[in-house]
């Protein structure tokens, strides 16, 4: 399982080695004896941290997920119109993607290990229910009338941006997180009723 206790300085290189490994070559191609080495452990200390490489990915995305979440509320919380609010995420995903230019790390884990059991798939689909849930929350404190469904499509765009990211910005034409955003701001224009 994932570390519940303070983070040792090993572990904390541990978890460092791993993310770098996992987010620029893959989950499934990279082993522990490269993630010991990098990060100057044994495979032993390896072991005793974590249990598992599974576990070991599973605290990697956990520790990803603490900052994005971490990034998101900042954004939100630095917002004082409910309104605007809504799509704060969007801009903290611009701010985001400035440093992960490999798309997201949950959908690549999502896509690498799709069985639903495997404690590394849950902390992704968590991390996509938790955002669906903010979106849906900050709807509703914005007034709009149906949140669940401006939710759904508000992570769904949000999604997109992140599918589409590792694309070269002139294949698409367009600056996909700044149209990301407007395209955003726009369907929270269409849902929620103008203040009176």
């Amino acid at each position: 399982m994932p570390e519940t206790r303070p983070m040792t300085p090993a572990g904390r290189r541990i978890v460092a080695a791993a993310e770098e490994l996992f987010y620029d070559r893959g989950i499934t191609a990279v082993g522990v004896d490269l993630i010991a080495e990098r990060s100057g452990v044994t495979k032993r200390t390896l072991y005793n941290r974590f249990g598992s490489k599974d576990h070991l990915v599973a605290a990697y995305l956990a520790e990803r997920d603490r900052r994005w979440r971490s990034l998101v509320v900042a954004a939100v919380d630095a917002c004082d119109d409910p309104v605007r609010a809504v799509t704060a995420p969007f801009d903290a995903l611009r701010t985001w993607s400035g440093t992960n230019r490999r798309g997201c790390a949950f959908v690549n884990a999502l896509a690498e290990l799709p069985d639903p059991a495997h404690p590394a798939h849950r902390v992704a689909a968590e991390q996509k229910l938790w955002l669906l849930d903010l979106f849906r929350d900050l709807a509703a404190e914005a007034g709009c009338a149906e949140p669940d469904t401006l939710a759904t499509r508000l992570l769904v765009l949000h999604e997109g941006v992140l599918a589409t990211q590792p694309l070269a910005v002139d294949t698409l034409g367009v600056d996909t997180l700044a149209g990301s955003a407007e395209l955003a701001r726009a369907l929270v224009r269409a849902a929620v009723p103008p203040r009176g």
